[in-house]
């Protein structure tokens, strides 16, 4: 099937030729900062995880959200998920790989990666953070490609991918589970100590990840001559629509027992981020932006007419996608170590290199990602002529 990746127009080549410039510019600015080391980004001693971290998070949970397909049409038998089931496990494969490249970029010295293979430590959540990840990353490998090579040759995929495709359901779950346990198992932090962060992340994800596969399809019918089918496009809304539903519900759960309660140590993070404290406040407007976004996101996905129109419902998984990853990755990271344990207030901000090495990042996750569905296209056109 690696025949169908190279081949297409100019404006597939020409895609592929811009991001190949930008992974080499985000290649320099990574060998910049493995020269010179961390201290060219705005990271400090009270904010050690910044913007590499927070695009992690957020990957994970679109990740994550590639169960949303698969297990209605592997578990409940949803034939009309038929048609886009390798979409959503390929976008989690791309997913994967730019989660693993940002762990990559933020460890400063990358050989320290190996570290998790050469000295195992079962006692720590990093430890099976990478085995979820890795795991998840083969499972849709091994299950996408065998899935997609058995519909191209007409034939019903092997016996034993059944029990993979079995495990790869409960496997999603766990990834982001564990991502959540990486913060909520920290004690010095108040913001993520709370047992619901693992559910708010999971309905986090549930949103993002099937909202972005809605713009993918959209885009796919728009420029290719497959169509993923509206039945399944409304299908995923509905899944949109509830998981940012109880998102924002989690959130809300949350400020009330911080502000009931009125534990300083949880309150004066909620109070950071949306009031400010202390005179700083880089953050409110962000925060009330996504709340804004998340908020028309579910009102035009639960409303009825605003979900079967197709343009409306692009505009609302894309302000879903926008919302949710404010909240989940510039207020979850900043929220979480401003104010500090002392209650002493260092913000964070991005540098430009971050920046541009989290560009080249994207950049390979965008290419890893249209590579696959090039190959996914070319065999569903190859099916349906």
């Amino acid at each position: 099937m690696l025949e169908l990746a190279v081949k297409g127009n100019k404006w597939y080549w020409g895609w592929l030729v811009v991001l190949l410039g930008i992974i080499g510019a985000g290649f320099g600015l990574y060998l910049m900062q493995l020269k010179f080391g961390l201290g060219i980004t705005g990271m400090s001693r009270d904010v050690s995880w910044g913007f590499y971290i927070a695009n992690f998070t957020y990957l994970v949970g679109v990740a994550a959200g590639g169960v949303m397909v698969v297990l209605p049409y592997y578990l409940h038998d949803y034939k009309a998920y038929g048609k886009i089931t390798i979409l959503g496990e390929f976008l989690a494969i791309a997913a994967i790989v730019m989660c693993l490249l940002f762990i990559l970029v933020d460890l400063g010295q990358p050989m320290r990666a190996f570290n998790v293979l050469l000295y195992p430590t079962p006692n720590s959540v990093l430890f099976y953070d990478a085995i979820v990840l890795n795991g998840y990353l083969f499972l849709n490998l091994v299950i996408g490609w065998n899935v997609l090579e058995a519909e191209r040759n007409g034939v019903h995929y092997q016996g034993w991918l059944k029990p993979l495709i079995y495990i790869s359901i409960p496997w999603a779950v766990s990834i982001h589970t564990v991502t959540a346990y990486l913060y909520c198992g920290l004690p010095g932090r108040h913001f993520w100590l709370t047992a619901i962060l693992a559910p708010r992340f999971l309905a986090s994800a549930f949103a993002a990840g099937p909202a972005l596969l809605i713009l993918l399809c959209l885009f796919i019918r728009r420029f290719t001559n497959f169509d993923p089918g509206k039945e399944q496009i409304q299908a995923l809304a509905k899944t949109v629509a509830y998981a940012i539903c109880l998102n924002v519900f989690f959130f809300l759960c949350e400020v009330f027992v911080a502000f009931y309660s009125n534990i300083p140590g949880h309150t004066t993070h909620l109070k950071y981020l949306f009031a400010g404290l202390h005179g700083h406040g880089a953050l409110v407007p962000w925060m009330w932006a996504s709340m804004i976004l998340m908020v028309v996101g579910i009102v035009m996905t639960v409303t009825p007419s605003t979900r079967k129109n197709e343009t409306s419902l692009a505009i609302a998984c894309a302000v879903i996608i926008m919302g949710t990853w404010i909240d989940k990755g510039l207020g979850m990271i900043s929220g979480g170590f401003v104010p500090n344990p002392m209650h002493e207030v260092n913000e964070y901000a991005p540098t430009m290199p971050e920046i541009g090495i989290t560009l080249g990042v994207y950049a390979i996750g965008a290419l890893v990602l249209t590579v696959l569905y090039k190959m996914a296209v070319g065999v569903k056109e190859e099916v349906h002529s």
